[in-house]
Protein backbone atom coordinates (compact mmCIF):
# COMPACT_ATOMS: atom_id res chain seq x y z
CA UNK A 1 0.00 0.00 0.00
CA UNK A 2 1.07 3.70 -0.13
CA UNK A 3 1.10 6.92 1.23
CA UNK A 4 1.44 10.16 -0.67
CA UNK A 5 1.43 13.76 0.49
CA UNK A 6 1.88 17.59 -0.65
CA UNK A 7 3.74 19.69 1.63
CA UNK A 8 4.34 23.96 1.69
CA UNK A 9 6.90 25.50 3.56
CA UNK A 10 8.63 28.10 2.16
CA UNK A 11 8.31 25.98 -1.27
CA UNK A 12 6.83 23.30 -2.30
CA UNK A 13 7.29 19.40 -1.32
CA UNK A 14 5.72 15.96 -3.05
CA UNK A 15 6.73 12.68 -2.52
CA UNK A 16 5.13 9.08 -1.07
CA UNK A 17 5.97 6.17 0.40
CA UNK A 18 5.73 3.05 -1.48
CA UNK A 19 4.57 -0.06 0.42
CA UNK A 20 5.06 -3.33 -1.14
CA UNK A 21 6.29 -6.22 -0.43
CA UNK A 22 8.91 -6.70 -3.43
CA UNK A 23 11.26 -3.96 -5.49
CA UNK A 24 10.35 -3.81 -9.83
CA UNK A 25 14.23 -2.14 -9.51
CA UNK A 26 12.61 1.53 -9.29
CA UNK A 27 15.29 4.26 -10.15
CA UNK A 28 15.19 7.99 -9.85
CA UNK A 29 14.52 8.68 -13.42
CA UNK A 30 14.58 12.08 -15.76
CA UNK A 31 12.72 12.80 -18.91
CA UNK A 32 14.04 15.53 -21.24
CA UNK A 33 11.89 17.16 -23.04
CA UNK A 34 12.89 15.44 -26.33
CA UNK A 35 11.92 12.53 -25.15
CA UNK A 36 9.27 10.78 -27.20
CA UNK A 37 6.78 9.82 -24.99
CA UNK A 38 4.69 7.41 -27.42
CA UNK A 39 0.89 6.73 -26.50
CA UNK A 40 -1.33 3.75 -27.44
CA UNK A 41 -4.51 5.19 -28.20
CA UNK A 42 -3.86 9.45 -28.58
CA UNK A 43 -0.93 11.59 -30.57
CA UNK A 44 2.76 11.30 -28.95
CA UNK A 45 4.34 13.70 -27.15
CA UNK A 46 7.55 14.64 -29.25
CA UNK A 47 8.29 17.96 -26.92
CA UNK A 48 7.14 18.25 -23.05
CA UNK A 49 8.17 19.31 -20.04
CA UNK A 50 10.82 17.79 -18.40
CA UNK A 51 9.97 15.19 -15.69
CA UNK A 52 11.77 13.74 -12.80
CA UNK A 53 10.52 11.03 -10.76
CA UNK A 54 10.80 7.29 -9.54
CA UNK A 55 10.14 4.86 -12.69
CA UNK A 56 10.75 1.44 -13.86
CA UNK A 57 11.94 1.79 -17.16
CA UNK A 58 10.61 -1.13 -19.55
CA UNK A 59 11.19 -1.51 -22.45
CA UNK A 60 12.65 1.99 -22.78
CA UNK A 61 9.50 3.49 -21.30
CA UNK A 62 9.61 4.99 -17.73
CA UNK A 63 6.90 3.72 -15.83
CA UNK A 64 6.69 6.37 -13.24
CA UNK A 65 5.33 5.83 -10.03
CA UNK A 66 5.63 9.46 -8.61
CA UNK A 67 7.01 12.05 -10.29
CA UNK A 68 7.37 15.83 -10.70
CA UNK A 69 7.76 18.32 -13.92
CA UNK A 70 9.79 21.31 -14.49
CA UNK A 71 7.02 23.74 -13.99
CA UNK A 72 6.32 22.27 -10.65
CA UNK A 73 3.24 20.10 -10.96
CA UNK A 74 3.66 16.82 -9.44
CA UNK A 75 1.65 13.28 -9.53
CA UNK A 76 1.43 10.02 -8.14
CA UNK A 77 -0.33 6.84 -8.51
CA UNK A 78 -1.58 4.75 -5.27
CA UNK A 79 -2.55 0.97 -5.14
CA UNK A 80 -6.29 1.66 -5.46
CA UNK A 81 -7.56 -2.55 -5.33
CA UNK A 82 -11.32 -3.51 -5.48
CA UNK A 83 -12.55 -0.21 -6.39
CA UNK A 84 -10.45 1.13 -9.54
CA UNK A 85 -12.13 0.28 -13.15
CA UNK A 86 -10.73 1.51 -16.13
CA UNK A 87 -12.90 1.83 -18.96
CA UNK A 88 -13.20 0.45 -22.80
CA UNK A 89 -12.24 2.86 -25.51
CA UNK A 90 -14.33 5.65 -26.04
CA UNK A 91 -14.64 7.42 -29.42
CA UNK A 92 -15.56 10.93 -27.78
CA UNK A 93 -12.66 11.17 -25.43
CA UNK A 94 -8.63 11.38 -25.07
CA UNK A 95 -7.73 7.56 -24.87
CA UNK A 96 -5.28 7.37 -22.23
CA UNK A 97 -3.62 4.17 -20.53
CA UNK A 98 -3.32 4.47 -16.70
CA UNK A 99 0.62 3.90 -17.37
CA UNK A 100 0.32 6.60 -19.14
CA UNK A 101 -1.32 9.09 -17.11
CA UNK A 102 1.24 10.65 -15.01
CA UNK A 103 3.90 11.84 -18.62
CA UNK A 104 0.36 12.56 -20.12
CA UNK A 105 -0.76 15.01 -17.30
CA UNK A 106 2.88 15.84 -16.43
CA UNK A 107 4.23 16.29 -20.08
CA UNK A 108 1.92 19.23 -21.25
CA UNK A 109 0.26 21.27 -17.78
CA UNK A 110 1.92 23.26 -15.25
CA UNK A 111 -1.06 23.76 -12.84
CA UNK A 112 -3.94 21.65 -11.24
CA UNK A 113 -6.51 23.80 -13.08
CA UNK A 114 -4.90 23.40 -15.96
CA UNK A 115 -5.51 19.42 -15.28
CA UNK A 116 -8.45 19.65 -14.22
CA UNK A 117 -10.33 20.91 -17.43
CA UNK A 118 -8.21 18.21 -19.46
CA UNK A 119 -10.01 15.94 -17.00
CA UNK A 120 -13.02 16.34 -18.35
CA UNK A 121 -12.14 15.00 -21.71
CA UNK A 122 -10.49 11.66 -20.85
CA UNK A 123 -11.02 8.09 -20.89
CA UNK A 124 -8.91 5.48 -18.43
CA UNK A 125 -8.98 2.88 -21.16
CA UNK A 126 -8.23 -0.88 -20.36
CA UNK A 127 -5.19 -1.44 -21.99
CA UNK A 128 -1.63 -3.08 -20.20
CA UNK A 129 1.86 -2.09 -21.12
CA UNK A 130 2.66 -5.69 -21.32
CA UNK A 131 1.88 -9.04 -20.58
CA UNK A 132 4.69 -8.52 -18.09
CA UNK A 133 3.25 -5.54 -16.31
CA UNK A 134 0.15 -5.43 -16.53
CA UNK A 135 -2.38 -2.36 -15.19
CA UNK A 136 -2.08 -1.87 -11.53
CA UNK A 137 -5.31 -0.90 -10.07
CA UNK A 138 -4.69 2.47 -8.88
CA UNK A 139 -5.36 6.17 -7.81
CA UNK A 140 -3.82 9.17 -8.04
CA UNK A 141 -3.17 12.31 -6.27
CA UNK A 142 -2.13 15.91 -8.19
CA UNK A 143 -0.65 18.62 -6.67
CA UNK A 144 1.33 22.05 -7.45
CA UNK A 145 1.41 24.74 -4.69
CA UNK A 146 -1.88 25.95 -4.10
CA UNK A 147 -4.35 23.38 -4.83
CA UNK A 148 -4.72 19.18 -4.55
CA UNK A 149 -6.75 17.11 -6.67
CA UNK A 150 -7.72 12.95 -6.38
CA UNK A 151 -8.67 11.32 -9.46
CA UNK A 152 -10.14 7.86 -9.32
CA UNK A 153 -11.38 5.77 -12.14
CA UNK A 154 -14.54 3.49 -10.61
CA UNK A 155 -17.47 1.77 -11.72
CA UNK A 156 -19.26 4.82 -11.95
CA UNK A 157 -16.82 6.91 -14.18
CA UNK A 158 -13.65 9.09 -13.57
CA UNK A 159 -14.26 11.11 -9.99
CA UNK A 160 -12.06 14.23 -9.64
CA UNK A 161 -12.18 15.44 -5.88
CA UNK A 162 -10.90 18.54 -4.77
CA UNK A 163 -8.19 17.46 -2.05
CA UNK A 164 -7.32 20.15 0.56
CA UNK A 165 -5.82 17.67 3.15
CA UNK A 166 -2.67 16.80 0.65
CA UNK A 167 -2.80 13.08 1.37
CA UNK A 168 -4.15 10.10 -0.10
CA UNK A 169 -3.37 6.83 0.55
CA UNK A 170 -5.64 3.02 -0.41
CA UNK A 171 -9.15 2.50 0.07
CA UNK A 172 -12.04 3.36 0.40
CA UNK A 173 -12.84 5.93 -1.93
CA UNK A 174 -11.23 9.30 -1.14
CA UNK A 175 -14.81 10.61 -0.28
CA UNK A 176 -15.13 8.58 2.30
CA UNK A 177 -11.26 8.32 2.97
CA UNK A 178 -12.26 12.55 3.79
CA UNK A 179 -15.24 12.03 5.78
CA UNK A 180 -14.15 9.40 8.17
CA UNK A 181 -12.20 12.72 9.49
CA UNK A 182 -14.95 13.43 11.25
CA UNK A 183 -14.70 10.61 13.65
CA UNK A 184 -11.66 12.26 14.82
CA UNK A 185 -12.59 16.34 15.10
CA UNK A 186 -11.71 15.86 18.94
CA UNK A 187 -8.16 15.46 18.22
CA UNK A 188 -5.71 18.14 19.29
CA UNK A 189 -2.23 18.76 19.49
CA UNK A 190 -3.28 20.65 23.04
CA UNK A 191 -3.26 19.56 26.26
CA UNK A 192 -6.93 17.81 26.39
CA UNK A 193 -9.14 19.35 28.29
CA UNK A 194 -11.84 17.08 31.00
CA UNK A 195 -14.89 17.02 29.57
CA UNK A 196 -15.90 13.27 30.95
CA UNK A 197 -17.43 14.52 34.36
CA UNK A 198 -17.83 17.16 36.61
CA UNK A 199 -18.06 15.05 39.56
CA UNK A 200 -13.95 13.30 38.70
CA UNK A 201 -10.19 14.54 38.57
CA UNK A 202 -8.56 13.81 35.66
CA UNK A 203 -4.84 13.95 35.77
CA UNK A 204 -3.31 14.81 32.60
CA UNK A 205 -0.47 12.43 32.51
CA UNK A 206 1.53 12.34 29.55
CA UNK A 207 2.11 15.08 26.96
CA UNK A 208 0.28 14.06 23.58
CA UNK A 209 -2.58 13.43 25.18
CA UNK A 210 -4.53 15.35 23.10
CA UNK A 211 -4.34 12.98 20.67
CA UNK A 212 -5.50 9.60 22.26
CA UNK A 213 -7.67 8.16 19.84
CA UNK A 214 -5.38 8.91 16.45
CA UNK A 215 -5.05 5.47 15.01
CA UNK A 216 -1.68 3.49 14.71
CA UNK A 217 -2.34 0.52 12.72
CA UNK A 218 -0.77 0.05 9.14
CA UNK A 219 -4.51 0.17 7.42
CA UNK A 220 -4.96 2.57 4.71
CA UNK A 221 -7.61 4.10 6.68
CA UNK A 222 -6.08 4.83 9.48
CA UNK A 223 -2.56 5.27 8.08
CA UNK A 224 -4.80 8.38 6.20
CA UNK A 225 -6.22 9.89 9.25
CA UNK A 226 -2.43 9.64 10.88
CA UNK A 227 -0.73 11.27 8.12
CA UNK A 228 -3.13 13.72 7.87
CA UNK A 229 -3.24 14.50 11.49
CA UNK A 230 0.90 15.01 11.12
CA UNK A 231 1.15 16.61 8.00
CA UNK A 232 -1.80 19.41 8.87
CA UNK A 233 0.00 19.99 12.41
CA UNK A 234 3.74 19.50 11.05
CA UNK A 235 6.14 23.05 11.79
CA UNK A 236 8.87 22.69 9.98
CA UNK A 237 11.27 25.98 9.43
CA UNK A 238 11.56 27.07 6.09
CA UNK A 239 15.45 26.00 5.69
CA UNK A 240 15.75 23.18 2.69
CA UNK A 241 17.37 20.73 5.22
CA UNK A 242 14.29 21.85 8.12
CA UNK A 243 11.35 20.81 5.60
CA UNK A 244 12.79 18.24 3.89
CA UNK A 245 13.45 16.53 7.63
CA UNK A 246 9.83 17.46 8.65
CA UNK A 247 8.70 16.00 4.97
CA UNK A 248 10.35 12.54 6.12
CA UNK A 249 9.28 12.57 9.48
CA UNK A 250 5.65 13.02 8.14
CA UNK A 251 6.61 9.67 5.98
CA UNK A 252 7.71 8.17 8.96
CA UNK A 253 4.62 8.46 10.72
CA UNK A 254 3.32 5.93 8.76
CA UNK A 255 5.91 3.85 7.10
CA UNK A 256 5.78 -0.30 7.43
CA UNK A 257 8.40 -2.02 9.20
CA UNK A 258 9.39 -5.91 7.71
CA UNK A 259 7.31 -7.95 10.00
CA UNK A 260 4.01 -6.03 10.74
CA UNK A 261 2.21 -6.82 7.66
CA UNK A 262 2.68 -10.42 6.35
CA UNK A 263 0.74 -10.87 2.81
CA UNK A 264 2.06 -14.25 2.20
CA UNK A 265 3.94 -17.01 4.41
CA UNK A 266 7.30 -15.03 5.32
CA UNK A 267 6.52 -11.85 2.95
CA UNK A 268 5.71 -8.56 4.54
CA UNK A 269 5.30 -5.41 2.92
CA UNK A 270 7.79 -2.79 4.03
CA UNK A 271 8.79 0.65 2.61
CA UNK A 272 10.71 0.29 -0.07
CA UNK A 273 11.33 3.97 -0.63
CA UNK A 274 10.49 7.64 0.58
CA UNK A 275 10.33 10.39 -1.17
CA UNK A 276 10.29 13.69 -1.61
CA UNK A 277 10.85 16.56 -4.06
CA UNK A 278 11.20 19.96 -3.78
CA UNK A 279 8.83 21.06 -6.77
CA UNK A 280 10.02 24.68 -6.71
CA UNK A 281 13.87 23.91 -7.36
CA UNK A 282 13.35 20.14 -9.12
CA UNK A 283 15.31 18.32 -6.63
CA UNK A 284 13.97 14.87 -5.76
CA UNK A 285 15.15 13.37 -2.44
CA UNK A 286 14.83 9.82 -1.36
CA UNK A 287 15.69 6.87 1.34
CA UNK A 288 14.99 3.22 1.39
CA UNK A 289 14.30 1.10 3.86
CA UNK A 290 17.71 -0.27 4.25
CA UNK A 291 19.18 3.44 3.33
CA UNK A 292 17.87 5.95 5.80
CA UNK A 293 20.71 8.63 4.48
CA UNK A 294 18.72 11.15 2.11
CA UNK A 295 19.92 11.22 -1.31
CA UNK A 296 19.03 13.71 -3.95
CA UNK A 297 18.88 13.49 -8.00
CA UNK A 298 18.89 17.38 -8.72
CA UNK A 299 16.20 18.31 -12.41
CA UNK A 300 18.49 20.95 -13.20
CA UNK A 301 22.41 19.73 -13.54
CA UNK A 302 20.90 17.17 -16.57
CA UNK A 303 20.73 18.11 -20.34
CA UNK A 304 16.84 18.91 -20.58
CA UNK A 305 16.90 19.70 -24.02
CA UNK A 306 18.00 15.78 -24.86
CA UNK A 307 16.07 12.65 -25.85
CA UNK A 308 17.54 10.18 -23.60
CA UNK A 309 16.39 8.79 -20.36
CA UNK A 310 18.96 9.87 -17.67
CA UNK A 311 18.28 7.09 -14.96
CA UNK A 312 19.52 6.60 -11.05
CA UNK A 313 19.94 3.14 -9.06
CA UNK A 314 18.62 3.67 -5.97
CA UNK A 315 21.28 3.64 -3.02
CA UNK A 316 20.36 1.00 -0.82
CA UNK A 317 23.03 -0.27 1.61
CA UNK A 318 22.71 1.78 4.75
CA UNK A 319 25.22 4.51 5.11
CA UNK A 320 26.76 5.02 8.47
CA UNK A 321 28.84 7.84 9.10
CA UNK A 322 31.67 7.37 11.19
CA UNK A 323 32.69 10.05 13.49
CA UNK A 324 35.46 8.26 16.03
Amino acid sequence: MCTGVSYTTRDHYFGRNLDLEFSYHETVTVTPRNFSFEFRRTEPLRTHHAIIGMATIADGYPLYYDATNERGLSMAGLNFPQNARYAPEAHDKTNVTPFEFIPWVLGQFETVEEVKAALATISLVDISFSEAFPLSPLHWIIADRSASITVESVAEGLKVYANPIGVLTNNPTFDIQSFNLNNYLHLSKLPPEPHFSDELHFDVYSRGMGALGLPGDLSSSSRFVKAAFTKLNSVAGESESESISQFFHILGSVAQQRGCVEVAPGKFEITIYSSCCNTDKGIYYYTTYENSQITAVDLHKEDLDGRTLVDYPLITGQQIHLQN
